[in-house]
């Protein structure tokens, strides 16, 4: 069982995601109450608020994942709580340079940072090295986390079991359970695009040092994808591997165990997932026919082995069944239609005929803040509220449940139609004010910074409850 330290310092993680969190959406709220000229930031407020906003959430989610995994881990294997710390301290010190180098230098070069806009200085030149710093500190505590969490899996299963290879027989040996397979091909994603981000920094430290005469290609590019899109997805399957531990318990059910089927799922996915990003590519015409034609083939494949096991397991444990619901698995289940759905908008923006259309509208960010937003939020919130409320004596009540999820789904789901909506209308992403023939921009980000705001008061009181009793 989890010792008393792991449980004080996941308090504490949980603690810093939620108040993290809900600067990060005012911060969203304001873009949107820009974009939809209720008040007027400069294009440097603007730029500068959505490379922080991005890159906060995208941290933030991601530590949340692996604070639920680390915690939950302990039912296993035994964690390091110095490593633990060493994150949460690397985490809280990048956070800060982050923030310092957009806040106050004025970096605003996106959350994607993409190559070579780091170098097209328009803000304090010392910014940019410290914005680059910051995800080296980040990417440094993140990685260590991840090599430790996994060596400590590997000290009790052999690879193979690691990775439930003997499940693809009937009647193993030795079973694996479903939260160390899901976790164990999740770190393998998380480690493979920290090193590649890893050495997309160094090659963007030695071009800023080198003055010019050392300069990137097209490569950058490529590591930039491969690490974002990356981790944002694995970020997911952290959230899904908590699901596969705790849907059955919260519901009175029997624990889900490792098949056939589940083994072979997950093990495709991890090759899926690693390959999926080229399809952030399509307009680099530079890049090989081939390259493109994996990514729309991985993009599909991705989103059938985990998403469809998934969905049944989930399906098979509530049809017709009995099932003690709370705040927690509602929170999972609904969190894992979110995540279908934004999964299905993917879909259909990766395929190469869509994407002419579709590519750098709002459809993009419509689908990525539907499976965060309103997929792996939940998640989270969901291990949360588990978590701050497993040691109450007698059986809790929440009072607020109803409310809380009332307001975070209208607001999510009204936010997110704005997203969609706009998307559909050939409206780009990224404009921090929109050209008058975009008649539908304006009314619309509007609309979706009012739904945000539901979705806010929601957040404030998980805030309230959750933090009360961590």
């Amino acid at each position: 069982m989890e010792s008393l330290k792991t449980r004080k310092i996941t308090s504490v993680w949980i603690v810093i995601v939620l108040a993290l969190f809900i600067v990060a959406i005012i911060l969203g709220i304001l873009m949107r109450l820009n974009q939809g000229t209720i008040i007027q930031q400069s294009p440097v407020t603007f730029y500068g608020n959505m490379t922080t906003h991005g890159l906060t959430m995208i941290g933030i989610w991601f530590v949340a994942g692996m604070a639920a995994v680390n915690y939950l881990m302990e039912r296993y294997v035994k964690t390091s709580y110095g490593v633990n710390l060493f994150a949460l301290i690397c985490t809280i010190i990048g956070v800060l340079m982050l923030w310092s180098s957009t806040f106050i230098g004025h970096f605003h070069a996106g959350w994607t940072f993409l190559y070579p806009l780091p170098f097209k200085v328009a803000w304090a030149q010392w910014a940019t090295p410290v914005f680059l710093s910051s995800l080296v500190v980040l990417g440094v505590g993140w990685l260590v986390w991840s090599v430790s969490l996994m060596s400590q899996i590997l000290k009790k299963y052999t690879l193979s079991q690691a990775f439930a290879w003997q499940h693809f027989k009937k009647n193993p040996a030795v079973e694996t359970p479903p939260f160390i397979l899901i976790t164990m091909v999740t770190l393998v994603g998380v480690i493979a695009c920290l090193l590649a981000a890893v050495l997309l920094l160094v090659l963007l430290f030695a071009e800023y040092f080198s003055n010019g005469s050392f300069v990137n290609d097209a490569a950058a590019k490529n590591l930039t994808y491969f690490f974002g899109h990356t981790i944002a997805n694995e970020m997911l399957y952290l959230g899904l591997a908590v699901i596969y531990e705790l849907f059955a318990e919260v519901s009175g059910r029997p624990k889900w165990k490792t098949t056939w089927y589940v083994a072979v799922a997950w093990n495709l996915s991890l090759a899926f997932i690693l390959t999926a990003f080229f399809h952030h590519l399509y307009m680099d015409f530079v890049q090989p026919e081939g390259l493109q034609i994996v990514g729309q083939l991985a993009s599909y494949l991705a989103s059938l082995p985990a998403a469809g096991v998934t969905v049944f397991s989930i399906l098979v444990a509530v049809y017709r069944t009995k099932i003690n619901w709370s705040l927690t698995n509602l929170l999972f289940f609904i969190g894992v239609a979110g995540w279908v759905i934004g999964g299905l908008g993917a879909v259909i923006d990766a395929t190469i005929s869509n994407n002419f259309v579709l590519h750098n509208t709002l459809w993009v960010p419509a689908h990525f803040h539907t499976y965060n937003a309103m997929g792996n939020v939940l998640f989270s919130l969901g291990f949360f509220h588990w978590f701050a409320h497993k040691f109450d004596v007698g059986f809790y009540i929440d009072k607020n449940a109803m409310l809380k999820l009332t307001l975070i789904l209208f607001g999510g789901i009204g936010f997110l139609l704005a997203f969609y909506i706009g998307g559909a209308d050939s409206i780009p992403r990224r404009y921090s004010n929109y050209p008058p023939e975009f008649t539908m921009a304006a009314p619309l980000a509007t609309v979706a910074a009012v739904f945000a705001t539901f979705y806010l008061l929601a957040i404030l009181l998980f805030f309230l409850n959750i933090t009360k009793n961590v």
